[in-house]
């Protein structure tokens, strides 16, 4: 925490002492933004005394980037609202970066029965895995069951086509597909500070640039295509109107976070410039993409699923053509905003998806929703269930 440190280059000694004594990995982090300067403070060099008498050196996000840069000579990755990683080794570092935009996916699963698959499931098993994880087959000493594998099939090549005598080809290539687009977000955004060279790349990450592109420049050359398209907000705003996931408000979308990796490759990348040179509001939940002017905003609605229309504790917003964070905190509020509609925020394949889709069916037919200004804050919405005699028990709507 180097915002308590009063002295400027104290400060900046324990930072540096704190890198000499790293061995892999620094965590770095500060106070940033506070709601109210003139609350319980007073100016005191660089920073304020509190009501508490006790330092605070106030950072705004990208101040302190720049400085733990500076100090440390790095380039450090934010996590979170002033908190920042600093790897010792940039190999390291890069493959923690691609690994944040790795999005999951499910081995395809069998179609029909072939005795031979079934005879070698046991070895073949681990080769699908690895292929779901990476969207290429394993190159030379990256795959546990090597040697064996190849004493069976010869090849791995030759492995994967009793694989797909028991699945659909179209969903490995979905898969391919899937890890092309991860590595050209991971490649795109890595061009606001310093692009990786080859050789400071993971070596999986290496061999799946290999795979997947042929070579490290006709990545970089269509990563950059893309990142050129993301500055463009009519197209965001095409991309966010025609999206079948998400809740469409007049100027923006709104999702909730697991539907973020199922998005449009070019939309993932418009969040992807807040949260990789920012970082997300810790424990967000809910993310909405504006159109009408560049910028991202996390909610956090603790309660998300045990809450039908869980409260709004607090919101970031990310400006992106300047980097301007702004921080609102909803705890000690009467009235906080409410969620409505969650059923449109996730998928259908989200757990609880179908128990929000008929609370919403119901909230709709009885006319609750109608008027969205008079209930989308807490105590409108309270006042308006007990104008109609209508209680929430859990997600049940019952007559009070």
């Amino acid at each position: 925490m180097i915002n308590v440190v009063e002295d400027i280059n104290e400060r900046r000694e324990a930072l540096l002492n704190a890198w000499q004594l790293t061995n892999k990995v620094l965590i770095v982090s500060a106070q940033v933004l506070i709601d109210d300067r003139d609350r319980g403070v007073i100016a005191y060099g660089d920073g304020i005394i509190t009501s508490r008498n006790t330092f605070q050196k106030y950072y705004e996000q990208e101040e302190l980037k720049f400085y733990i840069d500076q100090v440390l000579e790095v380039d450090s990755i934010p996590i979170g609202l002033g908190i920042y990683l600093v790897f010792r080794d940039e190999m390291e570092a890069q493959k923690f970066r691609a690994s944040r935009f790795h999005s999951r996916a499910k081995t395809p699963r069998l179609i029909t029965k072939v005795r031979r698959f079934e005879d070698y499931e046991h070895l073949l098993q681990p080769l699908m895995e690895f292929y779901t994880e990476r969207g290429r087959l394993p190159a030379k000493g990256e795959l546990r069951n090597e040697v064996q594998l190849k004493e069976e099939f010869r090849s791995f090549r030759q492995a994967f086509k009793v694989v797909l005598q028991v699945t659909y080809e179209d969903d490995w290539d979905m898969i391919t597909e899937k890890r092309r687009q991860d590595l050209l977000l991971y490649l795109a955004l890595s061009q606001f500070d310093r692009r990786p060279k080859m050789r400071e790349l993971s070596p999986e990450v290496k061999q799946d640039i290999k795979s997947l592109f042929g070579s490290y420049n006709s990545a970089c050359v269509m990563a950059d295509a893309m990142l050129y398209q993301v500055g463009n907000l009519e197209i965001i705003a095409q991309l966010c109107q025609k999206q079948t996931l998400g809740r469409k408000l007049k100027n923006s979308l709104l999702i909730h976070i697991s539907v973020l990796e199922k998005l449009e490759p070019l939309l993932r990348l418009y969040e992807g410039c807040a949260s990789r040179t920012v970082g997300r509001l810790e424990e967000a939940n809910v993310i909405q993409f504006s159109w009408r002017i560049p910028k991202i905003t996390y909610l956090y609605y603790p309660d998300f699923d045990d809450n039908p229309h869980p409260i709004l504790h607090s919101r970031m917003q990310i400006q992106l053509n300047n980097l301007r964070v702004n921080h609102s905190d909803y705890e000690e509020e009467e009235n906080p905003p409410i969620l409505h509609y969650k059923d449109s925020l996730v998928s259908p394949d989200y757990p609880l998806y179908e128990t929000f889709k008929e609370l919403t069916e119901k909230e709709q037919e009885l006319g609750l929703l109608d008027d969205y200004h008079q209930v989308n804050r807490l105590q409108g919405w309270l006042k308006f269930l007990q104008e109609n005699n209508l209680k929430l028990d859990g997600y049940d709507l019952i007559e009070d």
